[in-house]
């Protein structure tokens, strides 16, 4: 064996040496990681990917939609609520905090509201499961404007509460992605004025 072959062979016995060593030192952290949802890797990896191209960790915890031409916020405003009528999902608040910040200030601010959606039978479902699903409810959907005049609409990505640990049990996880796909549609069809 030419000393390039044994270079080759050194490296791939500190490689499987390495392999070995982190297999014993992080075994409880792979047997826990093996009980998760399938989808877990692909939900942090595209975190950890949003994460290392902004910088910003909030950025890789949300979905956003910029409102089509021609889509005012007062037609996407009426549209998330006609949708979410449609999906029956109850509007149970809204915080025009644009609307607070020029009365506390005196000063206009740019676009910024929040409509909070419940569906408050999965919401208990989700609750008996963990209470820690409490700081998901209810479901928000921000109207912001950016600082060069787009208006979005931003949202929790809901796939690390779905999917980001071990498997939930086959009905809440139903009843789940029924509540995300229901959030999108408020979010597309709103950015659409898509009643």
């Amino acid at each position: 064996m030419g000393i390039l072959g044994r270079f080759f062979a050194l490296i791939g016995f500190v490689v499987v040496v390495i392999a070995v060593v982190c297999g014993l030192y992080f075994q409880k952290e792979i047997q826990a990681m093996q009980q998760f949802d399938e989808k877990a890797a692909d939900v942090y990896m595209k975190m950890m990917s949003t994460v290392l191209e902004t910088g910003n960790a909030a950025e890789a915890t949300v979905w956003r939609v910029p409102l089509s031409d021609g889509v005012s916020p007062a037609d996407a405003e009426e549209a998330m609520k006609a949708v979410a009528n449609e999906y029956n999902i109850k509007n149970v608040g809204e915080l025009p905090l644009s609307k607070q910040v020029a009365l506390m200030t005196g000063k206009d601010y740019r676009t910024l509201k929040i409509y909070m959606f419940c569906d408050p039978l999965t919401a208990v479902k989700m609750l008996d499961y963990s209470d820690a699903f409490s700081a998901y409810l209810p479901c928000r959907v921000a109207m912001v404007e950016d600082k060069q005049g787009k208006v979005w609409l931003y949202t929790l990505n809901m796939d690390l509460m779905i999917y980001g640990g071990k498997t939930l049990p086959a009905d809440l996880k139903k009843e789940a992605i029924k509540v995300k796909e229901t959030i999108l549609a408020i979010m597309h069809r709103g950015a659409d004025g898509d009643f």
